[in-house]
């Protein structure tokens, strides 16, 4: 688990089979739309999970939500 950049974290997302590792960057734990995610997680595995985090959203859900966190963050980047 080296392979993981200062300032990002590993999470896991999905469920079963679906199950793949992505690496983000911190800030996303504060982004509204990443919160509702860690709610799903809590209410679907409580706060007792071994190792990363796991999303238990689909795949293509969690691109999704990242995507619209990526580019909000570069409108912003863009406005300062």
């Amino acid at each position: 688990m080296t392979d993981i950049p200062k300032g990002c974290l590993a999470i896991m997302v999905g469920q079963g089979e679906e199950q793949q590792r992505f690496v983000i960057p911190v800030i996303y734990i504060n982004h509204p739309l990443f919160t509702q995610l860690l709610k799903e997680a809590e209410e679907e595995y409580g706060f007792d999970q071994k190792g990363p985090i796991t999303i238990p959203c689909h795949v293509e859900e969690f691109r999704n939500v990242q995507g619209l966190i990526d580019k909000e963050k570069s409108l912003q980047h863009h406005h300062i």
